[in-house]
This record gives structure tokens, sequence and C-alpha cells, in this order.
């Protein structure tokens, strides 16, 4: 697709748009929105503009639809799939002035928001009406629902709440062209049509940009129970993942992190103390919520049960309100401490979750053969297994011509094991050369042919995912 440069008359039009305030040309300005947290790329805009209402975003896809500008939109650029870079020039739309709760439905247990709002303000917003919006990314504190809503983003809570889009209900849309549309009904039950809700969710941006969201509640669970559980060996971490299941409990949260994850979180976290012992390769952080603390604690004494099976070292019971804090922090903060030990590339991998230890093992078995050191931590309750690879001191031409035949291996056998190449982080512009593993010619095309049909002149989020 060519695409057309940005003139002055087309910037004067843009700016009668959305006013001088919101519109920015100059190279330091641009380069917020010249990189997400995906690696080290980057990509300059021609021009950021941050719109204040949904007219105005209607205008700005007309004008550039006409023009055939490129349009790439941005949430908080938090993601890890190059989902916001522009990497064909252009524009970048920004929602960061979208950034208001409508309305909280306490009768109806529904919220209106719109997609500049951040996850944790409003999970602390719908918490003061003892409401709970249970979606947590690990970077809930900046990033933003409209963000979520792209990616269909999960966390630790989904293994027993489900992701976004099990409490997406109906988006204000505004379409390629510059229409202005409602994708479905804020009620519980719609059988009324094709589900174009859930289309948009997790379309990357790709097919429209969503200018506000009706999210369902539920009532917030009064207690939980935290447990940090050390395993001699890491596959029998990932065997007891599958086994405190059929023992007939769902924690709220059932997290993998292997024993170097550990070893760099109390690097590079500051005042974290919980104890990692080098002989333990992996832990289970495991919790449980609801509104019965004594059937919490049956839970408890079941997931025990189960733990007795296994070889693992000294259980740690959080007591305390910090220390339950402190645990979910170290979890939250592995990513950025990985980040900060090496040159790395993250891999979203997920399989059905009784066939984590064979993915674990498939995964150290494949840096033997490639050479190269893994660290791995996730959601163990949804099979989901975030797979860091360090660079270290992989010379570069190994790194950029040998590694990607490793990540397809890697994929290849998520594939063979049921799962996908990606949980929750999103396709975007990185795992793109990957997709013919797990698509055929046939799903490839269909779903080329959506985006041609929501956007024929390839101006939304052009060189993410299927094109």
């Amino acid at each position: 697709m060519t695409y057309n440069e940005i003139d002055q008359p087309f910037l004067n039009e843009l700016t009668a748009i959305v006013g001088e305030k919101n519109i920015y040309v100059n190279k330091e300005a641009l380069e917020k929105y010249s990189h997400d947290e995906t690696e080290d790329l980057q990509f300059l805009p021609e021009v950021a503009v941050t719109p204040e209402n949904t007219l105005q975003i209607s205008k700005i896809m007309r004008l550039c639809n006409h023009a055939l500008i490129p349009v790439t939109p941005r949430a908080a650029g938090t993601g890890l799939s190059g989902g916001a870079l522009p990497v064909k020039g252009g524009i970048v739309l920004s929602v960061e002035k979208f950034n208001k709760i409508l309305s909280i439905d306490e009768d109806n247990f529904q919220v209106t928001v719109e997609p500049g709002v951040i996850t944790e303000v409003l999970q602390n917003a719908v918490k003061e009406k003892g409401l709970f919006y249970p979606p947590d990314p690990a970077s809930k504190g900046s990033c933003f629902i409209g963000g979520n809503i792209a990616e269909n983003s999960g966390g630790p809570k989904a293994v027993k709440y489900g992701v976004t889009k099990d409490y997406v209900l109906n988006l204000e849309v505004v379409l390629p062209n510059g229409e202005i549309i409602w994708t479905g009904a804020n009620t519980l039950k719609n059988a009324t049509g094709y589900n174009l809700t859930q289309l948009m969710v997790g379309s990357e941006g790709t097919l429209g940009i969503v200018t506000k969201i009706i999210l369902r509640l539920l009532p917030y669970p009064k207690f939980n129970l935290l447990m940090l559980v050390p395993f001699k060996k890491m596959e029998e971490a990932a065997k007891a993942v599958s086994e405190i299941f059929k023992a007939g409990v769902i924690p709220s949260g059932m997290e993998f992190m292997e024993k170097d994850a550990l070893i760099f979180g109390k690097k590079y976290i500051e005042d974290v103390k919980t104890p990692v012992n080098e002989e333990d390769e992996a832990h289970l952080l495991i919790e449980v919520d609801g509104n019965n603390l004594d059937v919490l604690y049956q839970e408890m004494e079941q997931i025990n049960a189960v733990l007795e099976k296994f070889t693992v070292g000294e259980i740690l019971f959080a007591d305390s309100e910090a220390q339950k804090n402190e645990l979910w922090r170290l979890r939250r903060g592995l990513g950025e401490a990985v980040k900060r030990q090496s040159v790395y590339k993250e891999e979203d991998t997920v399989v059905p979750r009784a066939y984590l230890p064979q993915l674990l093992k498939e995964v150290k078995k494949l840096g033997q053969q490639y050479g190269f050191r893994s660290v791995c931590y996730g959601h163990a309750g949804d099979g989901n297994l975030h797979v860091n690879i360090l660079k270290d001191d992989m010379p570069d031409a190994k790194w950029q011509n040998e590694l990607p035949k490793a990540i397809a291996e890697l994929f290849k056998i998520c594939k063979q094991l049921g799962g996908t190449i990606s949980g929750e982080h999103g396709i975007g512009l990185v795992q793109k050369p990957y997709l013919p593993i797990v698509f055929s010619n046939t799903e490839m095309l269909l779903q080329k042919q959506i985006k041609e049909l929501f956007d024929p002149n390839i101006i939304l989020n052009p060189g993410k995912v299927f094109i």
C-alpha cells in the first residue's frame, strides 16, 4: 500500500479539527509516540494528535481516509508486541485525553468508561462502590482500558475470572472511514446479529478506534488468602497446577515464577524482603478469594494436600496486607526486572495448562540447542508462560539470524500442544511473521478479508497483524 506524505494543507485541516494544543510535529514531542515497551523498537511518526472527543476522532479518520494517511491508534504505550508503533509513519492518534469514568451503574453492575482511563484507577473507583473489575495486567498501574480492549488483556486473575473480553458489553467505535457505531447492547445477553463487540476486542486497533466502553462488573470479594510455594524441581511446580484444579479448587491467582526471575526481581525491585532459596527451581504464587473466610481456609487445606505429593520447600503464607502486596509487587515487577538484566525477547506462549510441564521442558531444550538462556514466569493457571530469552553475550549475528528459528520452533511446539503464540500480548508487529505457524492459508485469508472490509484503504494501524 502506498501512502501520501503529510503536507501543509493537510496539517492545516488537522489543526482545525483538534486545535493547536492537541497536535505535535516537532521531533522532541514526537519521541514519546515513537515507541512502546516492545524491546528497543522505535518509529517516528510525522504527526501526533491527542483529540478530546469522539467527533474529533471521526473527523480525523474521515480526513485521513480521504488523503490516504496512515493512522496508528495509541493508548498508554505499555504494549509488548509493537502494536502502537507507527511503522508506516503518518499520524499517531493518542486517546490519552479520553480519561473519564463517565458513570458507574450500581444497580446493573456496569461502568461506562473512556479508553484513556488507567486500569487500576477504574478498579479503585468501582471498588469504592463495592464492585469488582477483575482483569489486572501487570501494567495495571499505567496501562489504559483502551489498550486492554485492543489486546484482550488478562493478568493473574484471569484464571478464575476471565480476561477483558469477558467484561465488555458494548463499545462506541469510530471506523476507518469516520463513521461512528455502537457494536452491541448494554445487556448480559445479546443474540442479535454478528458479535461485533467481541470482534473489536483483541483486534489491536486495526478495525476501529474505541471511544466509549461499557463493562460489566462483579461484587467485590471480601477476603483473599495468598501463599508462595517453593518447588525443588521446575517441572513439579508446573505439574502441581493442574492437580490443584483436579482437587476441585479454582484459585483467583496461580502464578509460576522460575528461580532466576525471582533473583532478578529481588535485585531490581526495591524493598523486597521475600526469601529466595537457590535450591528451589521455581515457585507458585497461589491466591484464593471469596466472601466466606472459612471456605477459603478449607480451599487452602485442599491445596496443601495436593502439594504434599511434590517436593516443596517451606511455604510462605502471607499473614498481612503488606506481605500480600509485596508478593504481588514482586510478581508484577518481573518483566521490568528481566528487562534491566539484558537485552531480551519475550514470547507470550500459551498451552492447555496440563501441558505446561512439557512446554517448560521444550523451552529449556531449545535453549541448549540454540545457545540462549531463558527466564520463565507467567499465569500458570491459564497455561500462559512468558518466555524471556536473554541475549547476554550472544553475538549480534546469531541473535538476529538464528534466534528467530528457535522462536519458530517454540511456536510450533505450542501449536502441537494445542496452544498458540500469544495469550495476552497480541501479535502487533513482532509476532506477525509467525502467524502462518498457527493459521492455515484459508484462516489467514478470512481474517485479511475482515480487515479489508472494515478498512479498504488500509490506513488504520497498517503493518500489524494480518496486513
